[in-house]
């Protein structure tokens, strides 16, 4: 049985920053997010330089008792999933929940 297969909203929480619309003009205006290591003492690696993901609150997403509960790329995960569906426009208790799926890579 073949089935289409529809994206209709896209989230992504990357180091220019959260969502497309915002992460796509930094991208166009040539913002890097490279920069000192800051999440942890890099003093004993060669490289002490990343991009590294600032400025997220995952409160802005998250229930804070239940963001404590996950380490920061669950966050981000959910995080870009909120973003994804809240760009699709659906509603999900309008939706059937077999037919609505999020892909996350």
């Amino acid at each position: 049985m073949k089935r289409r297969v529809v994206v209709t909203g896209l989230g992504m929480v990357i180091p220019q920053g959260v969502g497309v619309d915002g992460v796509w003009e930094k991208i166009c205006e040539g913002v890097s997010a490279v920069g000192p290591i800051t999440k942890f003492d890099a003093s004993a690696f060669e490289t002490r330089i990343a991009a590294e993901i600032r400025d997220f609150d995952p409160t802005d997403f998250i229930d804070p008792k239940e963001a404590r509960k996950m380490d920061a790329f669950i966050q981000y995960a959910v995080a870009a999933a909120k973003v994804a569906l809240e760009d699709s426009g659906l509603e999900p208790e309008r939706e059937d929940p077999e037919r609505v799926g999020i892909c996350v890579g």
